[in-house]
């Protein structure tokens, strides 16, 4: 930002405490007109409450907010009038109305009394084409890709007055190339002169997008820097500080919390890693067809992690409401340690010992107002009925669930609202995993976390392996597929394309053909 430019968003020395723990202090953020600004920073650095003090959802404890170089006591109504609008990481279209509805919400065209349709469908249309966008007006918003969705609540942001537009992890769980859409959408609203705050844990499309990044650990601001000046190393020496080096001195030797099917009740421990011997086939899919699917065939061996990459919204995707019995598959056989399990019935998946974990953790895996402790005896009780809820028995559990599992929080069980999205994934992963089971389905389960919940929730991964269980991981992360599995499928267009040990296929190959190349 040049030296003489004032700002259109400024904080000034902001802090914030809750019930004395302080998640903000003394941070400064400016943001200039047509500046692409970037926070980053673990989960618990800061962000979600820095974001909400921009936004007036959050009064500070000290410090202060200027719009366009003027102290503001910023409410939501203010920010709002002021042109400050976020997109949160959970869209919020409304599903039964179309795209012109959407954008225009309170704001549809009239004439003589009645809703003018045809300049409602024009305004729409000429405020998604002014930003590159081409989604029908006329389509409803149930109907769209999340790709899609995730433009056009941008674009409506946008058309509603939107000056500065903070962007909530907008590219969290999307693919290459849906993602590419977004960061073209973000180009434009930079080159219109709109300030774009930008909130990602995939710390490469930060330096490829941002103009500015500022680092945040434990509530404070480490360093503003131009994204032109400093590499990936460096940020993630600024992110983590010496965090990562005492992790590897002091976690290791920490018990694993997947040894054991039944972690909740027994001792733990075991490794993760990938000198794994896999045994007998005990998740097996045998012409499995549904949606995007078509004629899928896997066996996962005990002790083995097995990956199907493909683009988000391709056939991995229907995996997680096939094996969880959400969904009746058109045909095809699911079998556990060679019995069949009928499809479309959550109880008989269950009863097989298949637990599946969502990649949606909100909206189906947790319930966002109840404790850490309450969600893990929620899936218990569902698993074993019981007619009590023994309070004390459920909060030793969860106590020592969450010891094994990492989940950490100001305080010691809070909602599950309040954690960050790193401790909500693992105590996810806690709910389901810490239950007798023979095999598991992760879908993309490190989405949206920080780099170093991801490596706790890849140890925890791996430990599952070593315990003896059959782990099928449904992702889009190249990455991930990496470092992670023993074996990949790849799929596209809901067929398989590939399927290959992994020290067989580079990263290259898998980038390759989950774009559309051949395999060799």
């Amino acid at each position: 930002m040049p030296d003489n430019a004032v700002p259109v968003l400024e904080l000034r020395g902001v802090g914030k405490t809750f019930g004395g723990a302080r998640a903000l202090t003394d941070v400064d953020f400016t943001l200039a007109a047509g500046e692409v600004h970037a926070v980053v920073g673990l989960n618990g650095a800061g962000k979600s409450t820095l974001v909400e003090t921009m936004c007036g959802a959050l009064v500070p404890d000290g410090g202060t907010v200027h719009i366009d170089g003027r102290h503001t006591a910023l409410t939501p109504r203010r920010a709002h009038a002021a042109g400050v609008r976020i997109v949160h990481q959970r869209r919020s279209l409304v599903p039964g109305l179309t795209i012109a509805e959407n954008l225009l919400l309170g704001r549809l065209p009239t004439r003589f009394g009645v809703v003018d349709w045809r300049r409602a469908h024009r305004t729409a249309a000429d405020a998604l084409a002014d930003l590159g966008i081409e989604i029908a007006t006329d389509r409803t918003a149930a109907g769209l890709a999340p790709a899609e969705r995730t433009l056009v609540e941008i674009a409506r942001e946008a058309h509603l007055g939107g000056r500065v537009l903070v962007l909530d992890e907008p590219t969290a769980s999307l693919g290459a190339a849906d993602a590419a859409r977004v960061h073209r959408l973000v180009r434009a609203l930079r080159s219109r002169g709109t300030g774009v705050v930008y909130i990602s844990h995939d710390l490469d499309e930060i330096l490829g997008l941002a103009d500015r990044i500022t680092v945040l650990r434990d509530g404070r601001r480490i360093v503003t820097v131009a994204a032109a000046d400093v590499d990936l190393p460096a940020l993630v020496r600024a992110m983590v500080g010496d965090r990562l080096t005492h992790e590897a001195d002091t976690r290791d030797p920490r018990p694993d919390p997947t040894r054991t099917h039944d972690a909740q009740d027994s001792d733990v421990g075991g490794s993760g890693g990938r000198a794994r011997m896999a045994g007998e086939p005990v998740l097996e899919l045998r012409g499995l067809s549904a949606g995007r699917l078509r004629g899928f065939d896997l066996k996962v061996h005990s002790g083995e992690i097995t990956a199907v990459l493909g683009p988000i919204g391709d056939g991995q995707s229907e995996l997680f409401p096939l094996l969880s019995g959400l969904r009746r598959a058109g045909a095809g056989q699911i079998r556990v340690d060679g019995r069949d399990v009928p499809s479309g019935d959550v109880g008989a998946a269950l009863a097989a010992g298949l637990r599946c974990v969502t990649g949606d953790r909100l909206a189906h895996g947790l319930v966002p107002g109840l404790t850490v402790d309450e969600n893990l005896d929620l899936v218990r009780r569902g698993l074993r009925r019981p007619w009590l809820v023994r309070w004390r028995r459920m909060r030793e559990r969860g106590r020592a669930a969450r010891d094994r599992y990492g989940v950490t929080a100001v305080h010691a069980n809070p909602p599950v609202a309040a954690l960050s999205g790193g401790n909500q994934q693992k105590t996810l992963l806690a709910a389901w995993l810490g239950t007798d089971m023979t095999a598991c389905l992760l879908e993309e389960p490190t989405g949206g976390v920080d780099v170093a919940a991801k490596a706790d929730i890849h140890r925890i991964v791996g430990g599952l392996a070593a315990s003896g269980a059959a782990v099928l991981l449904a992702s889009g992360d190249v990455d991930e597929v990496v470092g992670l599995a023993d074996r990949v499928v790849v799929v596209r267009a809901g067929r398989t394309v590939a399927d290959r040990p992994i020290d067989q296929v580079t990263r290259d190959e898998l980038v390759a053909l989950t774009a559309g190349g051949r395999a060799t």
